[in-house]
């Protein structure tokens, strides 16, 4: 948390620090505070700060006790109701609700003294259907500590009224000393219950998402498997066994048809096998696992319709998770250049920079790719981000397409670089 003031509301011969924040490096995540300017110090004299502190702590007792109001009926009501079907739901409004109360918090602390705290995350409403979203926002850890910081505003609201009141016309002299000190504990509590989730809470949630991502994944490529199983090797294996037999049963009645009838059975060993092989590629490429990236990617730029151009500039292999989401994101890309993109030409690019995989895939097709346009740019775009990579597409209309995709680099060893 950065606390700030105006330049001039700055007494003479102050010097304010200066502040800086780094990013995460993760879109999303805002930059960190660091400890930044204060407030002159207390004095006799009354000055801006004084008088704004003043106002807080007089503001404090209406102020809490609306927000105290609110948390009991919310609590007493969505608690009380949980045995029934509204209880949760009830419960996850008013938590929303004490959400926007934290909000209002945090903006009469930077007004009146200064605090400056960056506001939390939004919930990631993206993706799941009612009970997930409904379990989210009862157990947002923002909405919590914003309950448990409107509990204990109220007694603490009584104290501060009734203590700068009496001291504006009993103590007045020490009244900036004592406002001072006061500002400084409810400073504390801002900082502590109303401060957005640390990096490590964030990334949890994040960690949390995503794992949804990945188990969605999975589960439907096991759904992919199996239905490529059962509508293709199985029923021609199938219909091979049904014609062995057949041909069994004329061997000695009429070779000449069991022989045609084995020939087409051979033919039909001949297209599983390769339905097979087609499959196996499509789980894992042996060929990847085998020679790497250079040579899997450039198998599959040779099924491609169209001419394209792989270009691989990596010393050492990825880690085999890394380097499979590498894989089959350029597979994706150019099948969906071979369908869709009209193009007459491909080019991919992989290479790595500062602890980044990077790909990248141009066409000069006619354009008009979006994440929104089906679910195959939208899939690959939370597959990546189920491994914090990223996934950029610059498609205007008429072309050309360039897909850019991160990856985090991580060694054989599964070391992060």
């Amino acid at each position: 948390m950065t606390e700030r003031f105006p330049a001039h509301d700055t007494p003479p011969g102050t010097t304010l620090g200066t502040t800086s924040g780094t990013s995460s490096g993760r879109p999303g995540v805002a930059a960190a505070d660091v400890p930044g300017d204060r407030p002159p110090p207390a004095r006799l004299a009354y000055d801006r700060h004084t008088w704004k502190e003043i106002a807080h702590l007089l503001a404090n007792l209406p102020v809490s006790l609306v927000g105290f109001t609110y948390v009991v009926v919310m609590l007493f009501t969505g608690l009380g109701l949980t045995v029934t079907v509204v209880g949760f739901p009830l419960l996850a409004a008013g938590l929303l609700g004490a959400r926007q109360l934290g909000r209002l918090e945090r903006a009469r602390a930077r007004a009146l003294l200064g605090v400056r705290v960056e506001e939390p995350t939004p919930l990631p409403w993206r993706r799941g259907g009612f009970w997930p979203r409904l379990w989210l926002a009862v157990k947002d850890p923002v909405g919590w500590r914003t309950v448990l910081y409107e509990l204990i505003r109220l007694p603490w609201g009584v104290v501060t009224f009734t203590v700068t009141l009496t001291s504006l016309f009993v103590l007045w002299p020490v009244l900036p000393f004592v406002a001072r000190g006061l500002a400084n504990a409810d400073r504390a509590m801002v900082r502590g219950l109303l401060c957005p989730s640390d990096e490590l809470e964030r990334r949890i949630a994040e960690l949390e998402s995503d794992r949804g991502v990945v188990v969605d994944t999975a589960a439907a490529d096991l759904r992919r498997i199996e239905r490529d199983l059962h509508d293709g090797a199985q029923a021609r294996l199938v219909n091979l066994a049904m014609g062995l037999g057949l041909a069994k049963e004329k061997l000695l009645e009429d070779p000449d048809v069991a022989a045609a009838m084995v020939e087409e059975a051979h033919g039909e060993v001949k297209l599983a096998l390769q339905e097979l092989r087609d499959l196996a590629r499509g789980i894992h490429p042996a060929v990847l696992t085998d020679r790497g990236l250079d040579a899997a990617l450039s198998s599959v730029a040779s099924r491609c319709t169209v001419p394209v151009k792989v270009t691989v500039d990596l010393v050492e292999r990825p880690a085999a998770a890394i380097e499979g989401i590498a894989y089959f994101t350029v597979s994706e890309l150019l099948q969906n250049v071979s369908k869709h993109s009209a193009a007459r030409s491909a080019s991919v690019d992989v290479w790595r920079a500062d602890g980044r995989l990077l790909i990248q895939v141009r066409d000069d097709g006619r354009g008009g790719a979006s994440l929104d346009g089906g679910t195959g740019m939208r899939g690959l775009s939370e597959r990546l981000g189920a491994v914090d990579g990223l996934f950029v597409v610059d498609s205007p209309e008429g072309g050309p397409t360039t897909v850019t995709a991160e990856l985090p680099w991580r060694d054989r060893s599964g070391a992060l670089a």
